[in-house]
């Protein structure tokens, strides 16, 4: 991969990786902070790989400099990957988080949920790609758990069952319409095609 896509790459799974910390301190959920470890692994090997670049592409001071502030935000992305485990050690560790945390989580801007999808759930049997939930909904699927295994940070081409068990980030607003889908109370036809600006 180039030092661009790896970046990418590494921003990407960073973001993935404090969404599911938070969500596994916040659910007590051994897999996704076990998730969140083997991510950080790859976090460190990308960084790695992204140092043997620079080094491979410098051909003078100036390309050196430049080369500089993609290292620096490697690094950052790293420290972000590294404080994420933090949050996971917590649950690995088997400590139970105090009350004001879950206090913390429902005051905050962007609610972290789990819904599981009901057989009569307009959710179920449709792709990522068709129920445009974010658009939608304003809620974000991060990860998702399917009997005993788990699908992270899925896409557009990845279809919900009925049965799954779906960790979502986003707004109260979006979380209440969330409840209501994968419960069968509301149908998609009841949810307008994009999300209104308050």
């Amino acid at each position: 991969m180039s030092i661009k896509n790896l970046l990418i790459e590494m921003k990407n799974m960073s973001e993935l990786m404090v969404d599911l910390a938070y969500s596994a301190v916040l659910f007590n959920s051994k897999a996704a902070a076990e998730e969140v470890i083997e991510l950080e692994n790859d976090i460190n090997e990308m960084n790695y790989e992204i140092k043997k670049e620079s080094l491979v592409a410098a051909r003078s001071y100036e390309d050196a400099e430049k080369l500089t502030a993609l290292l620096e935000i490697a690094e950052a992305a790293e420290s972000i990957a590294n404080a994420a485990k933090d949050l996971a050690d917590i649950v690995i560790k088997g400590f139970k988080p105090h009350p004001v945390f879950k206090i913390v989580m429902e005051e905050s801007d962007k609610s972290i949920v789990r819904e599981t999808i009901s057989e009569n759930s307009d959710l179920a049997n449709k792709s990522l790609g068709e129920l445009l939930l974010v658009n939608r909904t304003g809620m974000r699927v991060i990860a998702i758990k399917r009997g005993t295994s788990w699908i992270y940070g899925p896409d557009k081409n990845t279809t919900l069952l009925a049965g799954d068990s779906l960790i979502l980030k986003g707004t109260e607003a979006g979380a209440d319409l969330i409840e209501k889908l994968a419960s069968a109370e509301c149908s998609m036809e009841d949810i307008p095609e994009e999300l209104e600006d308050e």
